[in-house]
This record gives structure tokens, sequence and C-alpha cells, in this order.
């Protein structure tokens, strides 16, 4: 036992000469991973689907870790990625419809990682990826030339208005989940500068999808418009008279009686619907600088 105690304290000793802490900071854009149909993009001739991840765009990194010994290390990251539009519908039709509705992430994310040197230069970082705030963020402009789809009727011949009139609706609408957990690693190469301060870029992968909990409007007005864009009616429908069809705040759940989703029809956003994954997921290259703190010595 006395043995074992001495063998203990010798690595302990052997692994605290050789620890490191340090700290980086880095940036980098990151394009979509494992794309899923998100909408289409319909003009008078032709439908297209729109595929995506909420994954893609900009992202800046603070991390700090420590290594045990030359080897092997634990690396703890923050992230915040601010998201490539994407695109949810897209309608061009003149005199009929123009939408143009895009979303994008703003999200905050963590990653504890394990880090291996395989050389003193190259490395890799292997972890889990938790997102841990943020939303996802719809923006919406809705052009519309009709009154009653079904029946043929414009929104000129309801209000007695000029041919051409149409209403312009603008709204924004935060998408929020429940906490996901993910897969993070990455591959990085390393140049020291000096004992200190070290530049390095990295390619790094990102898995994870994030599974709706509720949204809700933050902006929405419609104003009739006629022909010229002037304004008719000012605020036909705001965040306090909202058409049929939204409310304020939707659920998403698992579980939704038929009823219910027979009375939702294709409302964009009922007080319940059912929930859906979205993909985060992303490859991206990331740079930035290093500082690694004195090596810890034992004592002599």
């Amino acid at each position: 036992m006395k043995n074992y105690f001495l063998l203990l304290f010798a690595m302990l000793v052997a692994t605290s000469a050789s620890a490191q802490f340090y700290v980086s900071g880095s940036t980098g854009y990151a394009t979509g991973s494992a794309k899923t149909k998100f909408g289409e993009e319909i003009t008078a001739t032709k439908t297209k689907n729109a595929y995506g991840s909420y994954g893609e765009g900009i992202n800046f990194q603070v991390r700090g870790g420590y290594y045990f010994n030359e080897t092997f290390g634990v690396d703890l990251g923050i992230a915040y990625l601010h998201g490539d539009d994407q695109t949810v519908t897209k309608v061009n039709i003149p005199n009929y419809r123009i939408t143009d509705a895009k979303a994008r992430a703003r999200a905050f994310g963590f990653s504890p990682s394990l880090v291996y040197k395989f050389t003193n230069k190259i490395y890799g970082r292997f972890g889990a990826l938790i997102k841990v705030g943020g939303k996802t963020e719809a923006v919406v402009s809705d052009k519309n030339y009709m009154y009653d789809e079904a029946n043929g009727i414009t929104i000129s011949q309801a209000l007695s208005l000029p041919e051409g009139s149409y209403t312009q609706t603008n709204y924004k609408a935060d998408f929020h989940g429940k906490l996901p957990l993910g897969f993070v690693g990455a591959l990085g190469y390393k140049y020291d500068f000096n004992d200190n301060f070290g530049l390095f870029i990295e390619a790094e992968y990102m898995g994870i999808s994030v599974k709706r909990d509720d949204s809700e409007l933050s902006e929405f007005n419609t104003d009739v418009m006629l022909p010229d864009g002037t304004v008719a009616v000012a605020g036909l429908y705001t965040m306090d008279n909202l058409p049929d069809g939204y409310v304020k705040k939707t659920k998403y759940v698992d579980t939704l009686d038929n009823a219910t989703i027979a009375s939702n029809g294709d409302a964009p956003y009922p007080a319940k619907k059912l929930a859906e994954r979205v993909p985060y997921s992303s490859f991206g290259i990331n740079f930035g600088l290093t500082y690694t703190f004195a090596k810890s010595k034992s004592k002599e």
C-alpha cells in the first residue's frame, strides 16, 4: 500500500510539472451540414425545394483548457452563432403574391471536450455540444393581392380600391428549443510565436439538432396599400389585433388530438402545434489566438 501511494504521488508530481493552462479566442465561418427541407421557392412556372441548416454562419468562441501532460488535456468553450438567413418560403408571382420568409439562428453554445496532441503542432478536440440559449428568428414580408383566394376575390374588389391594391404584412417570430445535446469534433494546427502566444486554425464539425419548444410573435403589422405604394389603411392587423391563424405564442407538443389538428388547418401560428426538430449541424473553419500560461514547476 505504501508503494502504491508513493507511485501515485510520483505520477501527480510528474503531471503537475508539465501541466499547462491556456485560454483562446477565435472566430470562423461554418456551412450547413445534414441540411433538411425548410420550405419552397415558388414562381409562376416552377417550384423549388429550399434546404438549409441553422448552423450556417459566423461564430465566435472563447475557450479555456488544461493540459495534464504533453499529450492529453480538457477544454471548455462558450460560443455564439450569428446564423445566415435561411429561406423558409419565397413566392414571386406578380400581381398575386410576393413573399419572402427567412429564419436565422442567434444561439449560444457550451462545449466540454477532450484534447489530444498528435504532435506539438497538430491536435484533435472531441466532445459534447450543448445549446444553452438564444433563438431562431423568423422574419417575414408578405405582399398579397388576394382577399379570398379560394373564390378569386382580390383586395381591390373586396375593399373597393383601385385595381392592383394589396396588403403588406411584416412580422417577426422567435422560436425557442428544448435543451439539446450534440457532438463536436475538431482537427487543428497551432503555430507558437513564443512560449505564451500562438496562432491556430482548425476544421470543426458540429452535429446537433434542436427540438422546438415554443414560438412567440414579437412584431406584426398589416397595411392596405394602393397600387402606387401609398397606405390606404394603416394597421389593419397588429399585435393587438391579429388575423385568424395567428396567436402571440405557440406551444410545440408531441401529442395533439385530431380535432385540434383539423381545427388548426393551415394556420401558421396556432396555440398548439406538433413538435419538430430543426438542424443546427455544420462544418466550418476557425482561426484565433491562444495564450498559454507558464508551466507549473515542481519544487526541487
